[in-house]
């Protein structure tokens, strides 16, 4: 009888104990998922990040051209390279620089030294200056220029003019019209070629060149390149499983492979393919206390591990894309919250390696947060 009673008392201590833990890991839990504000773009704010390129577009050094060296011809500076774009450092940060103001002034016409920006915009998108870069490409060893992070950044900037009702948006896109052109034949040529995507957490990643083309391909009915990049992301990504979230960030990373991808899926498939194709992928991402700890920057002044700033504005992007009309992840939107507000106070006021280009990451990210 004394063993029975003692065992009953163990049984009973034990039932507390597990009880008592599981309403600490319960509380745990709950105390982890915290909700984070909600980051807008107001007027202020649109100033300060305007500043960013307004500062950069026209500025030619220090500069990283990127080039390969065919004869003496091809050693000019930047600005005859590149007349319209070659500040920012290098060819692509100074064409999501010009978005970055496109998308500004659309969106708010009372911004701070619109003038000026507009006279910038004019300048540098010149009928002459976009045949030169057009000129350029068409050079024997620079077929593959910039494939295709910023064959990608053109045809946004060219979208996000297309959608911009203003007089002088009509003039940058008709003279933006050549090198847009030329990008869409290259990616028509390029993407029958390409037998595996590129994976990685920098430029060359596939589902993100193929993202922003889809952008534009559907804004502006471009039909013939909207079916390819269809049937492209589907050859290389139908069949993917179990994307190593963990693996991510990557030390010099400023897209996610794993979040790029599934937002290039969510836009090419139909809604009830992409759901059972995300919960092969990334089936974590359905758990409501789904958490993804922020890229952390040990030094701004170094212009690679800076990309991990960039790194959170892509997964804010991407994260509130596959969350768009899906009530069941929803949950996704608080950590791209999380993700914005922890970056953005880096951008104003941080070094060249960072400010020539995160002002556009942070511009795009604060665009993707949904309206109320």
């Amino acid at each position: 009888m004394k063993k029975l009673l003692a065992s009953v008392v163990l049984l009973s201590l034990f039932a507390c104990n597990s009880s008592e833990k599981e309403q600490k890991d319960n509380n745990k839990v709950v105390l982890e998922v915290e909700t984070h504000n909600t980051p807008k773009i107001n007027l202020e704010q649109a100033t300060n990040l305007s500043k960013l390129p307004v500062d950069c577009i026209q500025t030619e050094y220090p500069n990283k051209l990127n080039q390969t060296i065919g004869s003496p011809e091809d050693l000019q500076t930047p600005k005859q390279l590149h007349p319209a774009f070659y500040g920012c450092f290098d060819w692509h940060s100074a064409v999501h620089g010009h978005w970055s103001l496109v998308s500004l002034l659309k969106q708010f016409p009372e911004l701070e030294q619109r003038q000026t920006i507009e006279t910038l915009l004019l300048q540098n998108i010149s009928e002459a200056h976009i045949k030169a870069e057009v000129a350029y490409f068409e050079g024997t060893y620079n077929g593959s220029y910039e494939r295709t992070y910023g064959w990608a950044w053109l045809l946004k900037l060219a979208e996000e003019l297309h959608t911009w009702d203003a007089p002088i948006a009509r003039v940058l896109e008709r003279n933006l019209e050549p090198l847009t052109a030329l990008v869409v034949d290259k990616y028509l040529e390029f993407l029958p070629k390409l037998k595996y995507p590129i994976r990685v957490g920098e430029h060359p990643n596939t589902a993100f060149g193929l993202s922003f083309a889809y952008d534009y391909a559907k804004t502006l009915e471009k039909q013939e390149l909207k079916a390819l990049i269809e049937q492209r992301a589907k050859d290389f990504y139908s069949n993917d499983q179990d994307c190593p979230m963990s693996w991510e960030p990557g030390g010099f990373d400023f897209l996610s492979p794993c979040l790029e991808e599934a937002a290039l899926m969510k836009r090419v498939l139909p809604t009830a393919d992409f759901k059972s194709w995300l919960s092969q992928f990334l089936p974590d991402l359905k758990n409501k206390d789904f958490a993804l700890s922020v890229g952390e920057v040990s030094d701004r002044s170094d212009g690679k591990l800076v990309h991990l700033d960039g790194v959170n504005f892509s997964r804010a992007w991407s994260l509130n894309e596959i969350a768009k009309d899906l009530p069941e992840y929803q949950h996704l939107q608080n950590i791209a919250n999380q993700h914005i507000n922890y970056a953005l106070p880096n951008v104003v006021g941080d070094s060249y390696e960072g400010g020539h280009w995160l002002g556009s990451f942070a511009i795009y990210a604060l665009n993707s947060v949904p309206g109320e």
